[in-house]
């Protein structure tokens, strides 16, 4: 993890300012800070080292799918065929005590098949009509290869991710808590893929670009596979620890001007905005929306706590800030041809935005 700048940070139990009091369950005492953030500390590692018994190196991949689950959001995995995208669930499922489904995304699934049906049943009375609950019903849901389904098919996520819900024949059904949809998809150029609908990507929480492994997790990951030996995993948190934990990230501190530069580094997304670098209104089509500024956020106050801190810096924000919103912006022909990527776009913007508005660049 990378060393944090604390000049720009919060300090540690102060109100934000005198005009924007601490909320009431913000974090204010200093035992029961203590004790909080080591007891995230203690089951975020927990979880690592059970994924690391089968998952080798992908470190930041791993780092950035624990701070979905704990900042109560999904998250997306690119990567060519092969890199462990679906080992890397499977394992973080193991570790948690949590209901998991797998859903094997293909052109011809549909909806009905991700969300249920309603179907005719035979009873004491006679027949009547009842709801069979599709694999969405779950608490960690692995949509494997969710872009070789039709768009069709992939909307039909959309309220489950969003509400937490599934909403069938005009009836509303709540689904357990937590609940985190795990996706992972090839890159758009590989055949038979179709790319995801604005909206859906906008739902992700992080979109995490799973790269190839170096020479030696090569020959670890041949050690672990070739020689017969099968790492165990154990489930080691609970879902009332989730969800504890989920809280508990929401009352990290941060102060005005930190969450001022999420929203500002957001705002310069947008082309021709206050906030825009010229290579984003040379490139960008359309920027980020407001969800980016709450992954930002929410992801930095849990970086914050990985690193034992019960309040927000900007470095935090700027760790954070490519994987909430590289998926969130939409390029133009120009970068296409010039191959700028989203990536390059938000570490300009990044570079040169002011840690504070007052500041020059």
């Amino acid at each position: 993890m990378k060393p944090i700048d604390r000049e720009h940070e919060q300090p540690t139990l102060e109100p934000m300012s005198h005009n924007t009091p601490t909320p009431s369950n913000a974090l204010t005492d200093a035992d029961q800070v203590r004790s909080a953030i080591e007891d995230f500390q203690s089951d975020y590692n927990a979880v690592r080292d059970q994924i690391g018994r089968v998952v080798v190196g992908q470190r930041e991949i791993v780092d950035g799918v624990l701070t979905c689950l704990f900042a109560g959001g999904h998250a997306l995995l690119e990567g060519v065929p092969g890199l462990g995208k679906t080992l890397l669930v499977r394992s973080l499922a193991e570790s948690l005590s949590l209901d998991f489904n797998r859903i094997q995304f293909t052109p011809d699934l549909m909806p009905a098949d991700v969300i249920g049906s309603t179907i005719v049943v035979e009873t004491s009375t006679g027949r009547e009509f009842r709801f069979q609950h599709g694999p969405i019903f779950t608490q960690i849901c692995l949509a494997d290869e969710i872009n070789r389904a039709t768009p069709k098919t992939q909307s039909a996520m959309l309220e489950a991710m969003q509400e937490r819900s599934v909403t069938v024949d005009g009836k509303t059904h709540v689904l357990k808590k937590p609940f985190l949809v795990m996706a992972t998809q090839n890159p758009i150029e590989q055949e038979g893929t179709y790319p995801l609908p604005e909206a859906q990507l906008d739902r992700f929480f992080f979109k995490l670009l799973v790269g190839y492994t170096s020479r030696d997790e090569l020959g670890e990951i041949l050690n672990r596979t070739t020689a017969g030996i099968s790492p165990s995993i154990e489930p080691v948190l609970s879902a009332d620890r989730i969800i504890a934990h989920q809280q508990l990230v929401r009352r990290v501190a941060i102060a005005p001007h930190v969450q001022d530069y999420a929203v500002r580094a957001t705002l310069a997304t947008h082309s021709n905005g206050e906030f825009a670098t010229p290579l984003v209104n040379k490139c960008v089509s359309f920027g980020a929306s407001p969800r980016a500024a709450q992954a930002m956020v929410l992801g930095a106050k849990c970086r914050a706590l990985i690193d034992g801190r019960p309040s927000v810096a900007i470095d935090d924000l700027k760790a954070v800030a490519i994987p909430a919103m590289r998926h969130r912006i939409l390029l133009n022909f120009e970068a296409q041809a010039e191959g700028i990527d989203q990536d390059q776009i938000i570490e300009n913007i990044i570079s040169t935005l002011p840690v504070r508005a007052d500041q020059t660049a």
